[in-house]
Protein backbone atom coordinates (compact mmCIF):
# COMPACT_ATOMS: atom_id res chain seq x y z
CA UNK A 1 0.00 0.00 0.00
CA UNK A 2 1.26 3.51 -0.25
CA UNK A 3 1.74 5.23 2.69
CA UNK A 4 0.20 8.37 1.50
CA UNK A 5 -2.88 6.95 0.86
CA UNK A 6 -5.59 6.30 3.42
CA UNK A 7 -8.50 3.33 3.82
CA UNK A 8 -12.18 4.26 3.68
CA UNK A 9 -14.29 2.30 5.65
CA UNK A 10 -17.52 3.22 3.41
CA UNK A 11 -16.30 1.83 -0.18
CA UNK A 12 -12.94 -0.01 1.23
CA UNK A 13 -11.26 2.17 -1.76
CA UNK A 14 -7.98 4.02 -1.18
CA UNK A 15 -8.16 7.81 -1.58
CA UNK A 16 -4.59 9.87 -1.52
CA UNK A 17 -4.47 11.73 1.20
CA UNK A 18 -4.70 14.72 -0.75
CA UNK A 19 -8.31 14.41 -1.02
CA UNK A 20 -9.24 13.85 2.35
CA UNK A 21 -10.69 17.10 4.09
CA UNK A 22 -11.24 17.85 7.66
CA UNK A 23 -13.38 20.77 8.72
CA UNK A 24 -12.06 22.80 11.71
CA UNK A 25 -13.44 25.18 13.81
CA UNK A 26 -13.32 28.84 12.94
CA UNK A 27 -12.36 29.46 16.91
CA UNK A 28 -9.05 27.02 16.68
CA UNK A 29 -8.06 28.41 13.80
CA UNK A 30 -7.88 32.17 14.47
CA UNK A 31 -4.77 33.48 13.97
CA UNK A 32 -3.16 34.41 17.48
CA UNK A 33 -6.19 32.17 19.10
CA UNK A 34 -4.39 29.59 20.21
CA UNK A 35 -4.82 29.14 23.66
CA UNK A 36 -1.60 28.43 25.79
CA UNK A 37 0.72 29.33 22.99
CA UNK A 38 2.26 32.63 22.64
CA UNK A 39 3.64 33.14 18.83
CA UNK A 40 6.96 33.73 18.82
CA UNK A 41 10.05 31.84 17.26
CA UNK A 42 11.78 28.75 19.40
CA UNK A 43 12.85 26.13 17.19
CA UNK A 44 15.51 23.83 19.21
CA UNK A 45 16.58 20.54 18.56
CA UNK A 46 14.94 17.10 20.00
CA UNK A 47 16.55 15.64 23.18
CA UNK A 48 16.62 12.47 21.18
CA UNK A 49 19.28 14.66 18.94
CA UNK A 50 20.81 16.11 21.66
CA UNK A 51 21.63 12.57 23.04
CA UNK A 52 22.80 10.93 20.20
CA UNK A 53 27.04 11.37 19.92
CA UNK A 54 29.17 9.07 18.02
CA UNK A 55 32.39 8.59 19.81
CA UNK A 56 34.61 7.90 16.80
CA UNK A 57 33.42 11.16 15.18
CA UNK A 58 33.61 13.52 18.19
CA UNK A 59 37.64 12.23 18.60
CA UNK A 60 38.39 12.27 15.29
CA UNK A 61 36.94 15.29 14.33
CA UNK A 62 38.42 16.99 17.20
CA UNK A 63 42.08 15.69 15.69
CA UNK A 64 43.38 19.11 14.48
CA UNK A 65 46.35 17.48 12.98
CA UNK A 66 47.85 17.49 9.18
CA UNK A 67 49.90 14.65 7.63
CA UNK A 68 53.19 14.96 6.88
CA UNK A 69 53.34 16.56 3.63
CA UNK A 70 56.85 14.87 2.76
CA UNK A 71 54.51 11.00 3.11
CA UNK A 72 51.91 10.10 1.14
CA UNK A 73 48.70 9.38 3.85
CA UNK A 74 48.01 5.69 4.57
CA UNK A 75 44.21 5.23 6.51
CA UNK A 76 44.17 2.17 8.11
CA UNK A 77 41.08 3.91 10.01
CA UNK A 78 38.11 3.10 7.85
CA UNK A 79 35.95 -0.58 8.43
CA UNK A 80 35.07 -0.34 4.80
CA UNK A 81 36.60 -2.72 2.45
CA UNK A 82 36.03 -1.29 -0.65
CA UNK A 83 38.05 2.62 0.11
CA UNK A 84 41.29 1.32 -1.84
CA UNK A 85 39.92 -0.81 -4.68
CA UNK A 86 41.77 -3.64 -3.81
CA UNK A 87 38.91 -5.54 -2.54
CA UNK A 88 36.15 -5.63 -5.40
CA UNK A 89 33.08 -7.63 -5.01
CA UNK A 90 32.49 -10.81 -7.17
CA UNK A 91 31.23 -10.30 -10.73
CA UNK A 92 28.55 -12.59 -9.99
CA UNK A 93 27.12 -9.80 -7.06
CA UNK A 94 27.55 -7.18 -9.56
CA UNK A 95 25.60 -9.06 -12.28
CA UNK A 96 22.91 -10.19 -9.69
CA UNK A 97 22.14 -6.10 -9.29
CA UNK A 98 21.82 -5.61 -12.83
CA UNK A 99 19.96 -7.96 -13.44
CA UNK A 100 17.18 -6.76 -10.84
CA UNK A 101 17.41 -3.36 -12.06
CA UNK A 102 16.90 -4.47 -16.10
CA UNK A 103 13.90 -6.72 -15.16
CA UNK A 104 11.78 -3.33 -13.49
CA UNK A 105 9.99 -5.56 -10.54
CA UNK A 106 11.41 -3.73 -7.69
CA UNK A 107 10.94 0.09 -8.75
CA UNK A 108 7.86 0.07 -5.85
CA UNK A 109 7.17 -0.22 -2.34
CA UNK A 110 8.00 -3.85 -1.07
CA UNK A 111 6.27 -5.02 2.32
CA UNK A 112 8.06 -3.26 5.01
CA UNK A 113 9.98 -6.22 6.60
CA UNK A 114 11.30 -7.33 3.11
CA UNK A 115 9.56 -9.20 0.09
CA UNK A 116 8.81 -12.74 0.82
CA UNK A 117 10.92 -14.25 -1.61
CA UNK A 118 13.96 -12.61 -0.21
CA UNK A 119 13.20 -13.25 3.24
CA UNK A 120 13.04 -17.08 2.21
CA UNK A 121 16.09 -17.12 0.59
CA UNK A 122 18.17 -15.34 3.91
CA UNK A 123 15.70 -18.09 6.33
CA UNK A 124 17.52 -21.08 3.37
CA UNK A 125 20.68 -19.46 3.27
CA UNK A 126 21.44 -19.45 7.36
CA UNK A 127 18.63 -22.30 8.35
CA UNK A 128 20.80 -25.24 10.05
CA UNK A 129 19.08 -28.37 12.71
CA UNK A 130 20.33 -26.44 15.55
CA UNK A 131 19.27 -23.31 14.51
CA UNK A 132 15.94 -23.60 12.08
CA UNK A 133 14.78 -20.65 10.41
CA UNK A 134 11.58 -19.86 8.27
CA UNK A 135 10.71 -16.91 6.61
CA UNK A 136 8.63 -15.27 9.36
CA UNK A 137 11.78 -15.35 11.36
CA UNK A 138 13.94 -12.60 8.89
CA UNK A 139 13.45 -8.87 8.85
CA UNK A 140 15.25 -7.10 6.08
CA UNK A 141 16.87 -3.94 7.45
CA UNK A 142 18.56 -0.88 5.73
CA UNK A 143 22.42 -2.04 6.93
CA UNK A 144 22.76 -3.96 9.93
CA UNK A 145 23.09 -1.12 11.67
CA UNK A 146 19.76 -0.52 11.18
CA UNK A 147 19.08 -4.24 12.59
CA UNK A 148 20.08 -3.20 15.84
CA UNK A 149 18.69 -0.12 15.94
CA UNK A 150 15.73 -2.10 15.54
CA UNK A 151 16.62 -4.53 18.16
CA UNK A 152 16.99 -1.98 21.32
CA UNK A 153 14.01 -0.34 19.83
CA UNK A 154 11.92 -3.59 20.35
CA UNK A 155 13.48 -4.89 23.58
CA UNK A 156 14.53 -2.02 25.49
CA UNK A 157 12.97 1.36 27.04
CA UNK A 158 14.51 4.54 28.66
CA UNK A 159 15.80 3.76 31.46
CA UNK A 160 16.90 0.45 30.88
CA UNK A 161 20.15 -0.91 30.63
CA UNK A 162 22.20 -2.76 28.19
CA UNK A 163 25.47 -4.77 28.09
CA UNK A 164 28.35 -3.79 25.53
CA UNK A 165 32.03 -5.27 24.61
CA UNK A 166 34.85 -2.52 25.85
CA UNK A 167 36.56 -2.55 23.87
CA UNK A 168 33.45 -2.70 21.18
CA UNK A 169 31.45 -0.77 18.19
CA UNK A 170 30.62 2.57 18.95
CA UNK A 171 27.66 2.65 17.61
CA UNK A 172 26.09 0.71 19.97
CA UNK A 173 26.63 3.47 22.82
CA UNK A 174 25.29 5.92 20.17
CA UNK A 175 22.01 4.10 19.63
CA UNK A 176 21.05 3.02 23.23
CA UNK A 177 21.70 6.75 24.36
CA UNK A 178 19.83 8.49 21.46
CA UNK A 179 17.39 5.73 22.91
CA UNK A 180 17.28 7.04 26.07
CA UNK A 181 18.95 3.89 27.07
CA UNK A 182 21.52 3.34 29.74
CA UNK A 183 24.86 1.49 28.56
CA UNK A 184 26.98 -0.77 30.67
CA UNK A 185 30.60 -1.90 29.52
CA UNK A 186 31.60 -5.81 30.12
CA UNK A 187 35.46 -6.00 29.44
CA UNK A 188 37.60 -8.21 27.03
CA UNK A 189 40.62 -9.31 27.86
CA UNK A 190 43.66 -9.05 25.43
CA UNK A 191 45.88 -11.35 27.50
CA UNK A 192 42.84 -14.02 26.84
CA UNK A 193 42.68 -13.17 22.81
CA UNK A 194 39.60 -10.81 23.73
CA UNK A 195 37.37 -13.36 25.20
CA UNK A 196 34.82 -11.36 27.70
CA UNK A 197 35.41 -11.15 31.53
CA UNK A 198 32.50 -13.43 32.27
CA UNK A 199 32.32 -12.77 36.02
CA UNK A 200 32.69 -8.81 35.81
CA UNK A 201 29.88 -8.62 32.80
CA UNK A 202 27.26 -11.24 35.17
CA UNK A 203 27.98 -8.91 37.87
CA UNK A 204 26.75 -6.00 35.70
CA UNK A 205 23.36 -7.60 35.62
CA UNK A 206 20.42 -6.01 37.54
CA UNK A 207 17.17 -5.62 37.45
CA UNK A 208 17.05 -2.99 34.75
CA UNK A 209 19.01 -5.22 32.21
CA UNK A 210 17.43 -5.69 29.09
CA UNK A 211 20.01 -7.03 26.57
CA UNK A 212 23.11 -8.38 26.31
CA UNK A 213 25.28 -7.24 22.62
CA UNK A 214 27.25 -9.86 21.85
CA UNK A 215 29.50 -9.07 18.94
CA UNK A 216 31.66 -11.93 17.15
CA UNK A 217 33.76 -11.77 14.87
CA UNK A 218 34.61 -8.80 17.11
CA UNK A 219 35.14 -5.00 15.45
CA UNK A 220 37.04 -3.69 16.75
CA UNK A 221 39.51 -6.80 17.85
CA UNK A 222 39.21 -8.92 15.41
CA UNK A 223 38.65 -12.28 17.68
CA UNK A 224 36.52 -14.99 17.47
CA UNK A 225 35.05 -17.00 20.18
CA UNK A 226 35.58 -20.35 20.13
CA UNK A 227 32.60 -22.75 21.22
CA UNK A 228 33.18 -23.38 24.58
CA UNK A 229 33.60 -19.66 25.57
CA UNK A 230 30.25 -18.85 23.08
CA UNK A 231 28.47 -21.60 25.80
CA UNK A 232 29.72 -19.73 29.11
CA UNK A 233 28.21 -17.01 27.44
CA UNK A 234 24.98 -18.26 26.62
CA UNK A 235 25.02 -19.64 30.48
CA UNK A 236 25.29 -16.70 31.95
CA UNK A 237 22.43 -15.28 29.99
CA UNK A 238 20.18 -18.20 30.76
CA UNK A 239 20.71 -17.75 34.38
CA UNK A 240 19.98 -14.50 34.15
CA UNK A 241 17.52 -14.32 32.08
CA UNK A 242 18.44 -11.67 29.55
CA UNK A 243 17.79 -11.71 26.25
CA UNK A 244 21.18 -11.38 23.38
CA UNK A 245 21.46 -9.39 20.67
CA UNK A 246 24.12 -11.32 18.66
CA UNK A 247 26.03 -8.73 16.23
CA UNK A 248 27.44 -11.38 13.76
CA UNK A 249 28.08 -8.88 10.76
CA UNK A 250 31.50 -10.67 10.22
CA UNK A 251 29.99 -14.19 10.88
CA UNK A 252 31.93 -16.50 8.18
CA UNK A 253 34.96 -13.53 8.08
CA UNK A 254 36.91 -15.84 9.95
CA UNK A 255 40.82 -17.19 9.16
CA UNK A 256 41.21 -21.01 7.99
CA UNK A 257 42.58 -21.49 11.11
CA UNK A 258 39.77 -20.74 13.27
CA UNK A 259 36.44 -22.28 13.61
CA UNK A 260 33.00 -20.06 13.38
CA UNK A 261 30.03 -20.68 15.74
CA UNK A 262 26.81 -18.54 14.99
CA UNK A 263 25.67 -18.28 18.75
CA UNK A 264 22.04 -19.45 18.19
CA UNK A 265 23.56 -22.92 17.13
CA UNK A 266 24.59 -23.64 20.69
CA UNK A 267 21.14 -21.94 22.05
CA UNK A 268 18.54 -24.15 23.50
CA UNK A 269 17.00 -21.76 25.22
CA UNK A 270 18.35 -18.15 25.02
CA UNK A 271 16.50 -16.20 22.62
CA UNK A 272 18.45 -14.47 20.09
CA UNK A 273 18.51 -11.34 17.74
CA UNK A 274 21.32 -12.16 15.24
CA UNK A 275 21.90 -9.20 13.17
CA UNK A 276 24.05 -9.56 9.83
CA UNK A 277 24.13 -8.16 5.98
CA UNK A 278 25.94 -8.07 2.71
CA UNK A 279 28.31 -5.47 3.74
CA UNK A 280 30.99 -7.19 4.72
CA UNK A 281 31.07 -10.78 3.56
CA UNK A 282 30.13 -8.96 0.13
CA UNK A 283 32.08 -6.58 0.48
CA UNK A 284 29.09 -3.95 -0.63
CA UNK A 285 28.57 -1.73 2.59
CA UNK A 286 27.12 1.02 0.35
CA UNK A 287 24.24 -1.42 -0.71
CA UNK A 288 22.56 -1.09 2.53
CA UNK A 289 21.08 -4.70 3.38
CA UNK A 290 21.17 -6.19 6.63
CA UNK A 291 18.54 -8.68 8.62
CA UNK A 292 17.67 -9.56 12.10
CA UNK A 293 16.98 -13.54 12.43
CA UNK A 294 14.60 -14.46 15.21
CA UNK A 295 15.85 -17.35 16.81
CA UNK A 296 13.17 -18.36 20.17
CA UNK A 297 13.19 -21.86 20.29
CA UNK A 298 11.16 -21.89 23.53
CA UNK A 299 9.13 -18.82 22.24
CA UNK A 300 10.24 -16.35 25.07
CA UNK A 301 9.86 -13.66 22.68
CA UNK A 302 6.30 -14.98 21.30
CA UNK A 303 4.56 -12.62 19.04
CA UNK A 304 4.97 -9.51 21.20
CA UNK A 305 8.58 -8.75 19.77
CA UNK A 306 8.07 -9.83 16.36
CA UNK A 307 5.14 -7.89 16.41
CA UNK A 308 7.00 -5.01 17.14
CA UNK A 309 9.47 -5.65 15.53
CA UNK A 310 7.22 -5.57 12.23
CA UNK A 311 5.74 -2.24 13.61
CA UNK A 312 9.40 -0.51 13.51
CA UNK A 313 10.12 -1.64 10.46
CA UNK A 314 7.38 0.47 9.39
CA UNK A 315 8.70 3.94 9.91
CA UNK A 316 11.05 3.54 7.22
CA UNK A 317 8.93 0.99 4.70
CA UNK A 318 12.40 -1.28 4.80
CA UNK A 319 15.36 -1.66 2.56
CA UNK A 320 16.14 -1.19 -1.12
CA UNK A 321 14.23 -2.93 -3.23
CA UNK A 322 16.89 -3.38 -6.09
CA UNK A 323 19.32 -5.11 -3.79
CA UNK A 324 16.50 -7.18 -1.98
CA UNK A 325 15.66 -8.44 -6.07
CA UNK A 326 19.08 -9.36 -6.28
CA UNK A 327 19.39 -11.10 -2.90
CA UNK A 328 18.61 -14.83 -4.69
CA UNK A 329 21.41 -14.69 -6.78
CA UNK A 330 23.97 -12.74 -4.77
CA UNK A 331 23.55 -15.91 -2.17
CA UNK A 332 23.05 -18.83 -4.50
CA UNK A 333 25.66 -17.66 -7.28
CA UNK A 334 28.94 -16.06 -5.24
CA UNK A 335 31.44 -18.12 -6.33
CA UNK A 336 33.30 -20.32 -2.86
CA UNK A 337 36.27 -19.24 -4.59
CA UNK A 338 35.13 -14.95 -3.47
CA UNK A 339 35.16 -16.06 -0.32
CA UNK A 340 38.15 -17.73 -0.39
CA UNK A 341 40.60 -15.18 -1.66
CA UNK A 342 38.97 -12.34 0.44
CA UNK A 343 39.85 -14.66 3.26
CA UNK A 344 43.08 -15.61 2.05
CA UNK A 345 43.85 -11.56 1.30
CA UNK A 346 43.21 -10.67 4.90
CA UNK A 347 44.77 -13.37 6.52
CA UNK A 348 48.02 -12.49 5.10
CA UNK A 349 47.60 -8.81 5.78
CA UNK A 350 46.86 -9.45 9.16
CA UNK A 351 50.05 -12.04 9.71
CA UNK A 352 52.05 -9.76 8.31
CA UNK A 353 50.92 -6.78 10.73
CA UNK A 354 51.03 -8.48 13.70
CA UNK A 355 54.65 -10.01 13.02
CA UNK A 356 56.15 -6.66 12.03
CA UNK A 357 54.19 -5.02 15.05
CA UNK A 358 55.58 -7.05 17.54
CA UNK A 359 58.65 -6.62 16.95
CA UNK A 360 58.39 -2.67 17.76
CA UNK A 361 59.52 -1.48 21.13
CA UNK A 362 56.63 -0.08 23.10
CA UNK A 363 53.90 -1.91 21.27
CA UNK A 364 52.04 -5.06 21.77
CA UNK A 365 49.59 -6.19 19.28
CA UNK A 366 46.62 -8.86 19.89
CA UNK A 367 46.48 -11.24 16.80
CA UNK A 368 43.04 -11.73 15.00
CA UNK A 369 41.70 -14.88 13.85
CA UNK A 370 38.89 -12.98 11.79
CA UNK A 371 36.57 -10.08 10.43
CA UNK A 372 38.97 -6.82 9.05
CA UNK A 373 41.01 -5.47 12.06
CA UNK A 374 43.63 -6.15 14.97
CA UNK A 375 44.25 -3.70 18.39
CA UNK A 376 47.38 -2.89 19.44
CA UNK A 377 48.57 -2.16 22.51
CA UNK A 378 50.54 0.61 23.56
CA UNK A 379 53.32 0.59 26.42
CA UNK A 380 52.66 4.23 27.33
CA UNK A 381 54.88 4.74 29.99
CA UNK A 382 58.00 4.30 27.20
CA UNK A 383 56.42 6.90 25.18
CA UNK A 384 56.40 10.10 28.08
CA UNK A 385 55.67 12.90 25.42
CA UNK A 386 52.67 11.58 24.71
CA UNK A 387 49.83 12.02 27.17
CA UNK A 388 47.98 8.97 25.94
CA UNK A 389 46.73 6.90 22.77
CA UNK A 390 45.05 9.62 20.93
CA UNK A 391 47.88 12.09 21.02
CA UNK A 392 49.69 8.69 19.95
CA UNK A 393 47.98 8.63 17.29
CA UNK A 394 47.77 12.15 16.31
CA UNK A 395 51.91 12.76 16.45
CA UNK A 396 51.70 9.58 13.98
CA UNK A 397 49.76 11.41 11.53
CA UNK A 398 51.93 14.62 11.62
CA UNK A 399 55.02 13.05 11.44
CA UNK A 400 54.12 9.72 9.24
CA UNK A 401 51.03 10.16 7.68
CA UNK A 402 49.55 7.06 9.09
CA UNK A 403 45.94 7.34 10.25
CA UNK A 404 44.56 4.51 13.33
CA UNK A 405 41.59 5.13 15.31
CA UNK A 406 42.96 5.15 18.97
CA UNK A 407 41.28 3.06 21.61
CA UNK A 408 39.46 5.75 23.38
CA UNK A 409 37.31 5.71 20.13
CA UNK A 410 36.30 1.76 21.46
CA UNK A 411 36.23 3.02 25.20
CA UNK A 412 39.90 1.07 25.60
CA UNK A 413 42.32 3.16 26.38
CA UNK A 414 46.42 3.18 25.30
CA UNK A 415 45.31 0.79 22.26
CA UNK A 416 45.15 1.84 18.63
CA UNK A 417 43.24 -0.26 15.82
CA UNK A 418 44.33 -1.34 12.44
CA UNK A 419 42.40 -1.96 9.35
CA UNK A 420 43.73 -4.98 7.01
CA UNK A 421 42.06 -4.39 3.84
CA UNK A 422 44.57 -1.75 2.39
CA UNK A 423 46.30 -2.84 -0.58
CA UNK A 424 49.66 -5.38 1.10
CA UNK A 425 52.19 -2.89 -0.18
CA UNK A 426 51.13 -0.15 1.61
CA UNK A 427 50.32 -2.59 4.51
CA UNK A 428 53.93 -2.71 4.66
CA UNK A 429 54.98 1.00 4.36
CA UNK A 430 52.78 1.58 7.27
CA UNK A 431 54.10 -0.89 9.42
CA UNK A 432 57.23 0.31 8.88
CA UNK A 433 56.69 4.00 9.08
CA UNK A 434 54.85 3.03 12.50
CA UNK A 435 58.17 1.13 12.97
CA UNK A 436 60.45 4.40 12.82
CA UNK A 437 57.79 6.25 14.78
CA UNK A 438 57.89 3.70 17.65
CA UNK A 439 61.92 3.79 17.51
CA UNK A 440 61.90 7.90 17.30
CA UNK A 441 59.66 7.90 20.24
CA UNK A 442 60.79 5.01 22.76
CA UNK A 443 62.45 5.54 25.75
CA UNK A 444 63.07 2.94 28.96
CA UNK A 445 60.71 2.88 31.89
CA UNK A 446 62.24 4.32 34.77
CA UNK A 447 64.57 2.01 36.46
CA UNK A 448 64.42 -0.66 33.90
CA UNK A 449 67.44 0.14 31.29
CA UNK A 450 68.47 -3.20 32.00
CA UNK A 451 65.51 -4.86 29.74
CA UNK A 452 66.52 -1.99 27.37
CA UNK A 453 69.34 -3.36 26.89
CA UNK A 454 68.55 -7.11 25.91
Amino acid sequence: MDPYTIHTKESGSLLPVRDVHVNISARSSTPGKMKGRKARWSVKPSDMSNRTFNPIRAIVDSMKVKPNPNKAMISLSIGDPTVFGNLPTDPEVTQAMKDALDSGKYNGYAPSIGYLSSREEIASYYHCAKAPLEAKDVILTSGCSEAIELCLAVLVNPGQNILVPRPGFSLYRTLAESLGIEVKLYNLLPEKSWEIDLKQMESLIDEKTACLIINNPSNPCGSVFSKSHLQKILAVAARQCVPIVADEIYGDMVFSDCKYKPLATLSTDVPILSCGGLAKRWLVPGWRLGWILIHDRRDIFGNEIRDGLVKLTQRILGPCTIVQGALKSILRRTPQEFYHNTLSFLKANADLCYETLSSVPGLQPVCPSGAMYLMVGIEIEHFPEFEDDVEFTERLIAEQSVHCLPGKCFEYPNFFRVVITVPEVMMLEACSRIQEFCEQHYHCAEGSQEECDK
